[in-house]
């Protein structure tokens, strides 16, 4: 059923026309050429093509088949807060019967499986052309049905629950998970006609397209082969190869529809996470799953030149070796001639990592590396390879790698030995986080700190980035010379945060730098201004920047088009519209928020006042009861409903 509702509203401004009725109107994607499929390149490429068979990347999507599920939907029941499933097969066809805990009961056929290992999740098509990744899982070491999220409640219309737009694959994991991969979402009928070239990640889902490579081979230019070979990605350039790992091997915003060209800048396509609280802790260190890259731009062997290619084979996806050995290629008393700067010194002995040998606290992984555990069974490493820094507990609120494994000890205790081991250490060196944790617990108060930050050229990218974005909440603390030199910064994602935080400083000093930054040559940074220009209200906007309105809202036209299945979106339209005192417009934005997910508090209560605020009391109590059935417990609805 259409997703959107159905009341009309009143005539939009030329702003939100352009940013709502081009959305509607917009037809499918088209889908990318040159694409010629796996199979082509194993006639040549015989030993990658081995690898890469059995890999995850191959394996990250598949349609049943006798490999998978093996020892499932034997006649298994799974029950779970209310909820029963039942697992059997219907001839060759594995089958689900799922009994919500509100007594609806449906039977689906299992469409397609992602992941291999650790475990295996089950898409299941709820209406044509829809999929969505399915709760209970199958756990392939432990040959049992789990819940993936079994500490949340999550009924039937809650956006989480596994039938709502978070857990739908056409577009939050397909495009990771497929090569050529084309969402086509239709926003009208609220359908989807995805494509791919084909699913799993295969070769040109990372070389590119293969067309030109076959046409240079076919026509015998062989032995002067570009150094691409024809592909739109040279994996001889350690960043542009990163990039390209970076695209699905990351916590991020994609702007696009469906996968991107193989070859795109990381901030053409994408706008990367930042150290933000829930998805990491204050310093650096993972908390939410954040898929690596994020980690891996804060390190020290990233900022040498180390790329991914250096640990881990593409094709097979494997570590280039095992267990320390994999570190001691380069970490050793011998080296590596690729990274001169190393220290020429003995890692792997008592000496450096004070254990016993062959001891867990001797895996240079569980100091270096810590490990969380994700969808129930999924255990992924920090890869910030970062040195332990207990030191830094009571300022951050951070875990650390020592008492990780010593659980029974203080951060004091592990900091002390530290100190006591290596008393003139990395510990004795300041450490961003601490400004970060300050910073977010009050922008203003801690804005010195950041914006020394911000400013400090021997501080990763991303944890500069991040003290921007805080500054935009700084107010008067924050001057526009502190800000200025950071827009012409080489790295976009630190000149799209110094966009960012132009917001907390007034229109009539920052107008100029957002309108240099819509000519910006990244998206990402693009795209920071033109959210920052249509959220500044045009009847109070300097006459410099009355010009920037057009590029900016068609900016966030090409970006929201193609989120439109996304309540994300909805929220963004509906702020702009909130901007420009547009409410029967925000109103109509938040309704489709909660269309999407019924769920969304935050839109709930913006209903109800908005409701208040155009047709008085009455219609503000009545959008109140409908929101307290959905979020009976809600404390913004609760305190509401005490006012009304």
């Amino acid at each position: 059923m259409p997703i959107f509702p159905t009341a009309s509203p009143r005539p939009l401004p030329v702003l939100l026309a352009a940013l709502f009725w081009i959305l509607l109107s917009l037809g499918a994607m088209a889908e990318q050429d040159g694409y010629v499929g796996s199979t082509i390149c194993a006639d040549c490429h015989v030993e990658e093509t081995n690898a890469w068979q059995s890999s995850h990347h191959a394996l990250a999507w598949r349609m049943p088949g006798r490999d998978m599920l093996v020892g499932a939907f034997e006649g298994e029941v799974f029950e779970h807060d209310g909820m029963r499933t039942e697992f059997w097969r219907d001839g060759d066809t594995r089958m689900v019967r799922v009994t919500e805990k509100d007594g609806v009961t449906t039977e689906y056929k299992v469409h397609s499986v992602g992941g291999v290992a650790p475990l295996e999740q089950l898409l299941l098509e709820t209406e044509p052309g829809r999929l969505q990744s399915f709760d209970v899982a199958w756990d392939v070491d432990e040959k049992r049905w789990y819940h993936i999220y079994p500490d949340l409640d999550l009924p039937p219309g809650d956006g989480l629950h596994w039938t709502g737009p978070y857990k739908n694959w056409n577009a939050r994991c397909a495009e990771c998970h497929a090569t050529g991969y084309v969402k086509n979402f239709d926003p009208p009928s609220a359908r989807y006609n995805s494509t791919q070239v084909e699913i799993g990640v295969g070769c040109e889902a990372c070389h590119g397209p293969g067309a030109k490579h076959l046409e240079l081979v076919k026509g015998g230019h062989s032995g002067d082969m570009p150094k691409s070979y024809g592909f739109a990605v040279d994996f001889s350039d350690t960043e542009a190869g990163m990039q390209q790992c970076a695209g699905c091997h990351a916590r991020r915003e994609a702007f696009g529809g469906g996968s991107p060209a193989p070859g795109t800048a990381f901030h053409d396509a994408y706008n990367l996470a930042l150290l933000r609280p829930g998805t990491y802790h204050p310093d650096g260190q993972i908390l939410d799953e954040v898929y690596v890259y994020g980690s891996f731009l804060q390190s020290q062997m990233y900022a040498k030149g180390v790329g991914c290619g250096n640990c881990h084979d593409p094709h097979s996806n494997e570590r280039v070796a095992e267990g320390n050995a994999v570190c001691t290629q380069c970490h050793s008393p011998a080296g590596n001639p690729d990274f001169p700067s190393l220290a020429l010194k003995e890692y792997d002995a008592p000496s450096h990592h004070r254990h016993a040998a062959d001891s867990d606290g001797a895996q240079c992984k569980n100091c270096h590396m810590i490990e969380r555990t994700y969808m129930g069974v999924d255990e992924r490493r920090d890869h910030s390879f970062r040195i332990p820094r207990p030191d830094l507990a009571d300022s951050t609120g951070a875990p650390d790698a020592c008492t990780d494994c010593h659980t029974g000890q203080s951060p004091k205790w592990a900091a002390d030995a530290i100190a006591d081991w290596y008393p003139e250490g990395r510990w004795t060196q300041s450490h961003f986080g601490t400004a970060l944790a300050k910073g977010l617990a009050d922008p203003v108060a801690g804005a010195k700190g950041l914006i020394d930050l911000a400013g400090d050229s021997e501080v990763n990218a991303l944890a500069r980035a991040t003290a921007l974005w805080v500054l935009s909440n700084a107010g008067d603390a924050v001057h526009i010379d502190d800000i200025a030199p950071l827009l012409k910064h080489g790295d976009p994602l630190i000149r799209a945060n110094a966009v960012s935080a132009l917001r907390a400083i007034p229109a009539t000093l920052t107008a100029p730098y957002l309108v240099a930054a819509l000519e910006d040559p990244s998206r990402n940074v693009r795209l920071a201004a033109a959210r920052a220009v249509v959220t500044i209200p045009p009847d109070s906007a300097p006459a410099a920047l009355r010009p920037a309105y057009g590029p900016a809202s068609r900016a966030m036209v090409q970006f929201l088009k193609n989120q439109f299945d996304f309540p994300e979106a909805h929220l963004q339209i509906a702020g702009i519209a909130l901007t420009q005192r547009e409410f029967a417009s925000a109103e109509r934005a938040f309704q489709t928020v909660v269309a999407l997910d019924p769920h969304h508090g935050d839109a709930w209560v913006m209903l109800v006042r908005i409701a208040g605020a155009l047709r008085g009391e009455d219609a503000a109590r009545k959008v109140l009861a409908e929101a307290l059935e959905r979020l009976p417990d809600n404390p913004a609805l609760l305190d509401l409903a005490r006012q009304l």
